[in-house]
């Protein structure tokens, strides 16, 4: 009896074969999306971390450059260097 259901009947492959065949592809398409997914997401993880880890900048550092690109004004500037030299 089995070899009816995933076997050969004499026409071609049974109905069996085909719901076997129709779950492998959905697991193996599922398998390559979350493997694409996972090395999307270290490489965004290791690009995001290498900048700021290795970056050897203090926090005066940061806070002048933000002054000098216009990010921040002179009073919040002066009030945040207090801030860091306090």
């Amino acid at each position: 009896m089995m070899g009816y259901y995933f076997g050969y009947d004499g026409y071609g492959p049974t109905w069996g074969w085909h719901v076997l065949g129709g779950i492998l592809m959905l697991a193996f398409w599922i398998l390559v999306i979350a493997l694409i997914v996972l090395v999307i997401r270290r490489m965004s993880d290791y690009t995001n971390h290498r900048g700021h880890a290795n970056s050897g900048k203090n926090a005066l550092e940061i806070l002048k450059e933000r002054y000098a690109k216009s990010e921040i004004d002179k009073k919040e500037f002066e009030e945040k260097k207090k801030d860091i030299e306090s």
